[in-house]
């Protein structure tokens, strides 16, 4: 038995988009993006009362990498890892973690922009260097994929996901222009039926506007 505790629009519309790749049955358990995560019920789940996390077999897991690793090796089949040998392991190690690297400051315009409830508490200086920061993992992405079509020359594999489900909510603090590669390839992944399935069907939403600009200093 396979089942994810999710927030939609978080971190774990990554383990939720791979999990439709591998085409494995599993459960979803919602959950609100708020204090219920530091409830007891969930914090037996993930200590640190965040989303990611996945019960497998009465075995917690928590930390996107983590469960995307064990994953693919618990799926090795489907191709979506790339086995300790392979000549591609070490790239394909090093993007589904470059995957947290945008994260982190995708979370940090989150906290600004939607956790942070009154405008004297939210600091322009920091949306700018953050959004400015995005931009400079956009430009790693895309210098990767000048020329292929995914992160690997392998093909599609969970490092597609991971970096992907990444762009999917960066875009909401970083447009993709001027980020030719990046943008196709974002445009091709986004339209695969694991990720269609990924996204909110309804309710509850992280993110209530596609785009949230940077404040002026001024």
């Amino acid at each position: 038995m396979i089942r994810l505790h999710h927030c939609p629009q978080t971190r774990s519309m990554r383990s939720l988009w791979l999990l439709h790749e591998l085409g494995v049955e599993f459960e979803v358990q919602e959950w609100p993006f708020d204090k219920t995560l530091r409830s007891p019920e969930f914090l037996a789940q993930n200590p640190a009362g965040r989303v990611p996390a996945l019960d497998i077999d009465g075995q917690q897991l928590w930390e996107t990498g983590a469960i995307t690793e064990f994953l693919c090796e618990r799926f090795p089949e489907v191709g979506l890892g790339r086995a300790a040998g392979d000549l591609e392991r070490a790239d394909w190690l090093i993007w589904v973690h470059f995957s947290e690297t945008i994260s982190q400051h995708s979370a940090a315009l989150t906290q600004q922009h939607v956790a942070l409830y009154d405008d004297s508490m939210r600091s322009p200086i920091v949306m700018q260097i953050e959004a400015k920061r995005l931009e400079k993992c956009y430009a790693a992405v895309d210098q990767r994929l000048d020329g292929r079509d995914y992160l690997l020359d392998g093909g599609f594999s969970a490092a597609d996901v991971s970096v992907g489900q990444a762009i999917y909510m960066s875009r909401h603090f970083a447009h993709l222009d001027g980020f030719a590669s990046l943008d196709r390839w974002y445009s091709t992944i986004s339209e695969r039926p694991a990720f269609q399935a990924s996204l909110p069907a309804g309710g509850a939403r992280l993110y209530t506007k596609d785009f949230y600009p940077p404040w002026d200093v001024a």
